[in-house]
């Protein structure tokens, strides 16, 4: 398994990840404006790579780019779909390159990759690749996606009872990054966590504040990651922020992590972020930027 943390690795390994693939590669797009990824995914058709290309039907004030992202695509050999529009938002940032599953904290932009703190993993694992391939397969075709057991979280089928399980499980500390967090019903548990002794920090913002919960706001970066380490075992790195909208009528894409090293350097990356964050009840202007260009 591996970690991708950003600003600091930039756009080189997903570039990398896409020129190792032999085989096939299954990508699902949100928001995309690097030509290096672009033309990597080209490249790959031109060696024989099967690329098939899973674009949001809409964006926040992008649409017409995501029209021309597919013409491109269509025009480099790239088999281009176009998800439905039975969601508030298809928001998933994924890809599946021959055996890897990599699922992105942020979208493929200059914006993300370059200037925003965020997260991406890698993963062998086969049943969560395996549950990858179902999901977009689903999606591509607007099939019924039937979901089965895994470490994958996707919203809306599986990410409330899959996040709510997963921070009801911590016993010592969760460290969670999140620009956003605003659902009742985990502000809830949150607040039963801390009222057991749970140490819990958010970097981010909470709308309505949490009693016993730490709050910081990073300022110097951008934040757009959504990341909840628990106990410093496990740690969940995905799309969805805890809001009632991206876990229960947006398409959101998260994985579960058991990988020890993988943990270790999340909450490495977020004990420094957090000693260089402000302290703050709540980052209203945060939460409205990132939500623009999410």
């Amino acid at each position: 398994m591996r970690l991708i943390v950003q600003p600091d690795a930039g756009v080189v390994p997903v570039v990398q990840a896409i020129r190792k693939a032999k085989r096939a590669i299954d990508v699902c797009v949100f928001r995309l404006d690097l030509a290096e990824i672009e033309r990597a995914l080209m490249a790959a058709v031109q060696r024989g790579v099967r690329v098939r290309a899973l674009i949001a039907h809409s964006n926040r004030g992008g649409e017409a780019r995501l029209r021309k992202l597919e013409q491109r695509l269509l025009a480099g050999g790239v088999t281009v779909s176009r998800t439905a529009d039975d969601l508030l938002r298809y928001h998933a940032k994924y890809m599946i390159a021959d055996d890897v599953l990599h699922v992105f904290g942020f979208n493929f932009t200059k914006l993300d990759i370059l200037r925003s703190r965020s997260f991406a993993v890698s993963t062998r694992d086969r049943r969560a690749l395996a549950e990858a391939a179902r999901l977009f397969e689903a999606d591509a075709t607007r099939q019924e996606y039937k979901p089965a057991s895994s470490n994958l979280v996707v919203s809306p089928e599986t990410s409330r009872t899959a996040l709510t399980a997963f921070l009801k499980g911590a016993r010592r500390e969760l460290a969670i990054y999140d620009t956003r967090l605003n659902d009742v019903a985990i502000l809830k548990v949150l607040k039963g966590l801390a009222a057991r002794g749970v140490r819990i920090r958010v970097i981010g913002a909470i709308k309505k504040g949490c009693e016993g919960v730490d709050i910081r706001t990073l300022e110097a970066i951008r934040l757009h990651v959504r990341a909840i380490v628990r106990d410093g075992t496990r740690v969940f790195v995905g799309s969805q922020s805890l809001r009632k909208e991206e876990l229960g009528s947006r398409r959101e894409v998260g994985l579960l992590v058991n990988n020890p090293t993988v943990t270790r350097k999340v909450l490495q990356v977020f004990e420094q972020d957090w000693l260089d964050a402000a302290s703050s009840d709540a980052a209203p202007a945060q939460e409205k930027q990132d939500d623009a260009v999410a």
